[in-house]
């Protein structure tokens, strides 16, 4: 996971193993202006590091997660939003149970993978990185979408 992603291809990857979590740290690495994450739950500090070093890079990010898990023990919700940054919880007893990023809004990243350890370590999970131009802007709008409903 440290060759830096190709731009142009859509890729599928699966877990167990680092597959999924090398490349959403790999774009949270290379984003440079924008990382909308909209995902369910966020335990990997690997995951939480690369978040809180793109927003010190001066990344805008943006983050949608669900109460349900994020002020569980474990959880790195506390952590970004005690570094600034913008967040939303989903509060209603329905859960927010998204699993997808976009970045500098010419990349997604879909899919079942949780961002936790166990969703490393044993879960069957998969993610997809597509730069589809219609999958990019639907996804774009649920994000938008959920941001102003949730704000």
């Amino acid at each position: 996971a440290t060759a830096a992603p190709s731009s142009a291809a859509d890729e599928a990857f699966f877990s167990p193993g680092d597959a999924c979590l090398g490349r959403i740290v790999s774009r949270l690495n290379g984003a440079r202006r924008t990382a909308d994450l909209c995902v369910f739950t966020i335990t990997d500090d690997r995951i939480a590091n690369a978040i809180l070093a793109a927003h010190q890079r001066g990344v805008k990010v943006r983050v949608i997660t669900d109460n349900d898990k994020a002020f569980d023990e474990g959880s790195d919700i506390p952590r970004l939003q005690a570094a600034g940054i913008p967040l939303l919880v989903d509060q209603t007893p329905a859960h927010m149970h998204h699993k997808f990023a976009l970045f500098d809004r010419s990349r997604l990243l879909n899919g079942s993978y949780n961002w936790t350890r166990s969703a490393a370590n044993v879960n069957q999970e998969n993610l997809i990185d597509t730069g589809d131009p219609a999958l990019l802007a639907r996804f774009q709008q649920e994000f938008d979408s959920l941001w102003a409903k949730l704000g």
